[in-house]
């Protein structure tokens, strides 16, 4: 079969973008990476400098009051005692990190994005395939072009995690806002409702059962690109995953993963109780 296309033109293309944003656009790939190294170093500190055993007894106290079950806090209780016992929480409190910064921003982005997507289908003609090429795309893909601009480390792990989980909030939002029905739009017209007040006081809170999905969303997709982000230094339980398999320690490794499990749970298990709390 003849090759109508030459077999490096997308790899020629992808390298001639990189190294132009790298000799054009480098001073502020640095003044990005500036900040976002301040902000990652500066809530690793505020959880670090909180004691382990207000951590663990404040994150318990927020699972039992969020879900209204006592078996859900002493699970949690139990669970990040036992990382704590496993010398694990400063790798733990460098993940909650990565994942607190990734999913505030991430839903800072993709809620308006939503509402925009929702206001207009031409919006979200434009935006929808974006979204598709992000979420099929192999999170191992991503890793590439941002260590090139920014190089190794948290940075560039919290940048990654962004783009990774910012697709479920804007997708979902835009579902929550279209499926408000009708008659509920029509009743705040009537009463006089400007555009702004009726997205505040009606479609936003009758669609944030659909919001929340997607903020659960964002937060599982932000724990699972961080520990694939140890491949790039990004720290935290990754890292002890990673170093586990490069010295095939099969103890170290399962305490890693076990204590993915314990921060899985419990960012599941409060995210996802608003959302019947909402309904």
């Amino acid at each position: 079969m003849p090759k109508l296309i030459p077999e490096n033109l997308i790899g020629g293309w992808a390298d001639a973008v990189i190294n132009w944003l790298l000799i054009n656009a480098g001073a502020f790939f640095d003044a990005i990476a500036y900040a976002a190294g301040v902000a990652v170093f500066a809530v690793e500190d505020f959880w670090l400098i909180i004691p382990p055993i207000v951590v663990i007894i404040v994150t318990a106290a927020v699972g039992i009051y969020r879900t209204k079950s006592k078996y859900v806090g002493l699970f949690i209780m139990a669970g990040l005692y036992l990382v704590y016992t496993m010398g694990l929480w400063e790798p733990l409190m460098q993940t909650v990190s990565l994942i607190t910064l990734s999913v505030l921003i991430s839903v800072a982005i993709g809620v308006p994005v939503g509402i925009i997507a929702s206001r207009s289908n031409l919006a979200w003609n434009i935006i929808k395939p974006i979204l598709d090429l992000m979420q099929t795309m192999h999170p191992f893909v991503y890793l590439i072009p941002v260590v090139f601009l920014f190089g190794l480390g948290m940075v560039p792990g919290l940048l990654t995690t962004i783009i990774f989980a910012t697709p479920p909030s804007i997708r979902l939002t835009n579902l929550g806002i279209r499926q408000v029905e009708a008659q509920y739009v029509e009743a705040g017209e009537a009463f006089g409702s400007t555009t702004f007040q009726l997205l505040r006081r009606v479609e936003i809170p009758l669609a944030m059962p659909s919001i929340m999905q997607g903020v659960n969303q964002s937060i599982m997709l932000s724990l699972s690109m961080v520990i694939i982000a140890s491949m790039i230094a990004a720290g935290g339980l990754g890292d002890e995953i990673m170093i586990a398999i490069q010295r095939l320690n099969i103890g170290r490794g399962i305490q890693a993963g076990l204590a993915v499990v314990v921060l899985a749970i419990t960012l599941d298990r409060i995210s996802t109780a608003g959302q019947s709390d909402i309904s």
